[in-house]
């Protein structure tokens, strides 16, 4: 590094005259120069500038949680709403009062920082009640085709017949509320009884809806089903502040998903997608209405599709007219995509180790993200000591201020996650616990669709008996027609006989004759 001079144009004066600003702003700590401390020399970040997004970068334990935790205090404390996806569960402690030590004592002397204990008023979510937290769902209605396309990774016609089943579900009054409603949906209209349904306008093929089911199945192993339901959550709670003025902090406990990066992804679509859709233009703001920031952002990249990736990138790039400002914190640079991290104007890299060949190249690649400076960024990147960054941010006038080695100021905050049980009362005594602990699953597509083909069934296996009875009346009728006759008893053999009718025929006429005396009066011939 190069050595500080008496001239008033030195370089340390004239990287400080960068970070010189007139409005609001947060204070990150004191500038490094030649090995020293200066701190009269504050490094800062203007207020109306952190919409610009940022990224926050460095090797494992070289103090990033540390640099997330330091800001988001600070813009809660100028009023700003703060989103915190805490993936290793660690940031918790940003509601409680941090404690002094000697260590903090030190590091506040070196920076000028006038350090005093404080918690941040805090609210703690979980993923569809996946860990600690007030449950955060989303009806599949409401994340959408697009959307879920991306997320399921189908082609151009399968995403175009998920929006046919969309379309379809949403004229039949079919609510697709969670998974086993679009999966009931899609079985339905391939079967016999709905295949007639979308002829009119498209059809879906079997083997699309085959794809389709295939992937709803890999994504519901992944949690998703614990995502979607209701009460759906409604994402302005996010923008809220504390009856004191102060920004509210909202902690997403991931802790329990970081192995489902799929899920984890899909909640950040959701989110981004559906503050864009529901917050106002407003350009260039005072101060930005709410800040992201993403832990451990490698686990939201890896792996994922192209249609994620430029999912990202325009959200990125778009939400900051909103008012939103998005701060990725990860390993290196290269962990983001190069067209997301060509939106991040912010940067505070920590530390890099170059122990092997892949590291000296990660290294070397990270030097070339930043503007040229009067430091040696390949040699001081890998002497920074913990708590220590190089920074270089946007100016009030939007331009890149210069590159500036900085010893952070301490979290006031406990840098570390409170305990469980802290953190259970926490989440129970949130006014929103009781809006959204508990599910909700009301009569809605898969019910519907069942109870449909249930009634179908009933009245097949009805018709269906119905039939059998009458093709087994009308084969009794038949088989007592075509029955062989019974042979005669002795008493009919004998009065069928020709002799019995012989005799009959001579009793009758004497009987007759008889009977006629009786009648008429007439006697018997005397001899």
């Amino acid at each position: 590094m190069m050595s500080e001079s008496t001239d008033p144009a030195s370089p340390a004066d004239q990287i400080a005259a960068g970070y010189a600003l007139t409005g609001p702003a947060l204070e990150l700590g004191a500038l490094l120069w030649d090995g020293a401390c200066l701190p009269e020399r504050q490094i800062r970040i203007p207020l109306s500038m952190l919409n610009r997004h940022g990224l926050v970068a460095g090797a494992t334990g070289t103090g990033k949680t540390k640099t997330l935790q330091l800001i988001a205090e600070q813009l809660s404390a100028g009023g700003v709403p703060v989103f915190l996806a805490d993936i290793k569960g660690d940031v918790s402690g940003i509601s409680v009062p941090g404690t002094a030590d000697e260590r903090i004592g030190e590091r506040a002397k070196e920076v000028a920082q006038q350090w005093e204990g404080t918690g941040f008023p805090s609210e703690f979510y979980s993923l569809g009640g996946i860990g600690p937290g007030i449950p955060v769902r989303a009806t599949v209605t409401a994340f959408g085709p697009v959307l879920m396309s991306k997320v399921l990774q189908l082609n151009q016609t399968q995403e175009q017949s998920l929006g046919l089943i969309f379309h379809y579900a949403d004229t039949k009054g079919l609510e697709l509320i969670d998974l086993k409603d679009l999966r009931a949906v899609v079985a339905f209209l391939v079967s016999d009884q709905g295949k007639a349904e979308l002829k009119g306008i498209g059809g879906l093929s079997t083997v699309t809806a085959g794809v389709i089911l295939r992937a709803l199945t890999a994504f519901e192993q992944q949690g998703a089903s614990e995502f979607f339901g209701e009460p759906e959550f409604d994402t302005g709670e996010f923008l809220r502040t504390a009856a004191d003025g102060r920004g509210l902090v909202s902690v997403l406990e991931l802790p329990a998903v970081q192995d489902k990066p799929q899920l984890f992804s899909t909640f950040l679509m959701w989110l981004l997608a559906d503050l864009y859709g529901d917050l106002p233009e407003v350009g260039d703001l005072e101060r930005p209405k709410l800040v992201f920031f993403f832990d451990e952002a490698h686990l939201l990249f890896n792996g994922a599709s192209k249609a994620f990736l430029e999912s990202i990138t325009q959200t990125v790039r778009l939400i900051r007219s909103k008012g939103v400002g998005v701060f990725f914190v990860t390993q290196t640079p290269k962990d983001v995509p190069a067209d997301v991290l060509a939106q991040l104007g912010n940067r505070v890299q920590h530390a890099l180790r170059a122990f092997t060949p892949d590291d000296a190249k990660a290294l070397k690649a990270t030097v070339k993200t930043f503007p040229n400076s009067a430091y040696d960024l390949e040699e001081l990147l890998t002497q920074l000591g913990t708590g220590e960054a190089v920074i270089t941010v946007l100016s009030e006038k939007g331009a890149p201020t210069p590159v500036a080695a900085t010893r952070l100021r301490a979290p006031q905050s406990l840098m570390g996650p409170i305990d469980a049980a802290a953190l259970d009362a926490a989440v129970k005594s949130s006014l929103l616990y009781s809006r959204y602990a508990e599910p909700v699953d009301r009569e809605s597509a898969y019910e519907k669709i069942s109870a449909e083909q249930a009634a179908a069934e009933a009245a097949a296996e009805a018709a269906a008996a119905e039939a059998a009875a009458e093709k087994q009346a009308k084969e009794a009728a038949k088989a007592a027609r075509s029955a062989p006759k019974p042979d005669p008893s002795l008493a009919q053999q004998v009065v069928g006989s020709g002799l019995f009718r012989s005799l009959a025929r001579s009793v009758g006429t004497q009987l007759g004759r008889e009977i006629s005396r009786s009648l008429f009066g007439t006697a018997k011939r005397r001899r």
